[in-house]
């Protein structure tokens, strides 16, 4: 049997460039050769991204829930390449405001970026990567695409949908002439995981310690050489949330028990982000002081 080469070389576009999870696959794609384009809201951090990176990389600043940016988008990369080898949906954020104090806006808006925003993209990227003839996307999605957690009702809906188009996509791929992956992190250091830290995000991903960006570049890399419909960072806690979504009614009372755990967890993280200096307290108020979004 031959050996498969690794995917390598053509064009990339990766969402969510400038954060720390996207700029860990971009450094990974580079690797490889290829050119990547970074899409980000933030342009300062976008030009850090890509100064950090080098010649390889590019930027595109792009409020990706935005039709209209879409389109210019798009436009670009048909006019400067003609195609598009890979497309990495990785662009997301997280409220950490309880559901019932969140206005619609906020909620509408984060359900456009985690959902709409990369099957809107996706759709539209389509005829360009069908004529590569070897296109391939990856989607960023969670274990909350799998795993229901209070006061991730928004995040979960929206990763749960994400979660499911994706694999409709990629039971669907022969015939649309793209291959489809998603890559589920779980809690994962980047400054979008700091400021829950600080502002009151669900202290139950933190009963583990968080894994590193380029534990995720990894698994993405992986999809690419080895294609299959989805991988996880961590298999033993896929297997955790199998496990406990075959019983869901279980939960209720399953979750209190690891609360104190989770606390004693979220402590230590905090700390550790104080003693890194990458959080800090001004006039009693939590600060991230990291420069990038996920």
């Amino acid at each position: 049997m031959a050996e498969r080469k690794p995917f390598a070389g053509g064009v990339a576009l990766v969402t969510g460039g400038a954060g720390g999870l996207g700029r860990a696959i971009s450094a990974r794609l580079i690797q490889r050769g290829m050119h990547c384009l970074l899409v980000d809201i933030d342009p300062q951090a976008l030009d850090r991204a890509v100064q950090a990176l080098g010649p390889l990389a590019m930027a595109h600043v792009a409020d990706l829930t935005d039709p209209t940016a879409r389109q210019l988008l798009v436009q670009q990369v048909q006019a400067r390449w003609g195609r598009l080898d890979l497309l990495v949906n990785n662009a997301g954020m997280v409220g950490t405001t309880p559901f019932e104090q969140r206005g619609q806006d906020s909620i509408r808006n984060e359900l456009e970026l985690n959902l709409m925003a990369p099957l809107l993209l996706t759709h539209s990227l389509l005829p360009l990567l069908q004529c590569t003839g070897n296109g391939r996307v990856v989607s960023i999605v969670s274990l909350g695409g799998m795993f229901p957690l209070p006061e991730s009702t928004v995040y979960s809906a929206s990763k749960f949908g994400l979660r499911g188009a994706m694999l409709c996509l990629g039971l669907d791929g022969a015939r649309l002439g793209v291959r489809f992956s998603i890559v589920n992190p779980s809690a994962t250091e980047t400054p979008m995981l700091m400021r829950e830290a600080i502002h009151g995000g669900n202290k139950l991903q933190f009963m583990d310690p968080p894994q590193m960006p380029d534990e995720v570049a990894l698994q993405v890399m992986r999809c690419l050489d080895q294609p299959c419909l989805e991988r996880f960072v961590r298999p033993a806690e896929s297997w955790t949330v199998r496990l406990a979504m075959l019983l869901p009614n279980c939960l209720v009372r399953a979750l209190p028990l690891f609360q104190r755990r989770a606390e004693q967890g979220h402590q230590r993280y905090l700390d550790s982000l104080v003693a890194r200096g990458l959080v800090r307290q001004e006039e009693g108020v939590w600060v991230c002081v990291a420069d990038a979004r996920r």
